[in-house]
């Protein structure tokens, strides 16, 4: 039987590497939006599930295929969840490292028990643009942020999260056991139980 397929609306070879892995047993042929010269959506939602929500929508109008897109970032208790929907954006260009930047110069005087965060993925998968029910499953991953960068792998605000049952940076763990605990790990596990019920 040909495996079905399904669009991942992201552009990102880690998650794409990560999605292929999660959903290749489930006989999912997965492919990524720009293989069809489809442009990104704007992120116009004001919460995870909403921009989740809209590029999952944009790519499986632009395909006519099932579509799988995430929305992800970190949310700090210390600057009332900021960065949030923003992460990728946060410091208005620049890349991970003015993130990095920025969120420290924001927390540079903030105790170190007051330091809190989590890293949030909300999955949206539908099965045609007009679904009206959109299969959600969410995934958290608890830690705090440190004072510093710390580890090289990883990307994002990986080198300054420490995960809350750990003495190692998110940047500091190898690929594959973070890919076990994280936020998107915990999100992508929910997802294919719910795929498998749904047969």
């Amino acid at each position: 039987m040909t495996p079905r397929r399904v669009v991942i609306a992201s552009a990102n070879a880690g998650k794409l590497a990560e999605m292929r892995a999660w959903l290749g047993p489930l006989g999912l042929s997965v492919a990524a939006q720009n293989d069809w010269g489809i442009a990104a959506a704007a992120e116009t939602g004001l919460s995870f599930v909403e921009n989740a929500i809209i590029k999952a929508r944009h790519a499986a109008r632009a395909t006519e295929l099932p579509a799988l897109a995430d929305d992800s970032g970190l949310e700090v208790d210390a600057l009332d969840g900021a960065p949030g929907i923003y992460s990728a954006r946060f410091a208005g260009g620049g890349g991970d490292q003015a993130n990095i930047a920025k969120l420290l110069q924001q927390l540079a005087g903030v105790a170190e028990g007051r330091r809190q965060a989590r890293f949030r993925c909300v999955l949206a998968y539908l099965r045609h643009a007009e679904d009206p029910s959109p299969l959600i499953c969410q995934g958290t991953w608890e830690g705090v942020i440190l004072s510093a960068p710390r580890g090289r792998h990883g990307f994002g605000y990986d080198p300054v999260f420490r995960p809350i049952d750990s003495t190692r940076s998110a940047a500091e763990l190898p690929p594959e056991e973070k890919n076990r605990v994280s936020h998107r790990a915990q999100a992508m596990r929910r997802l294919v139980e719910e795929l498998r019920q749904r047969g």
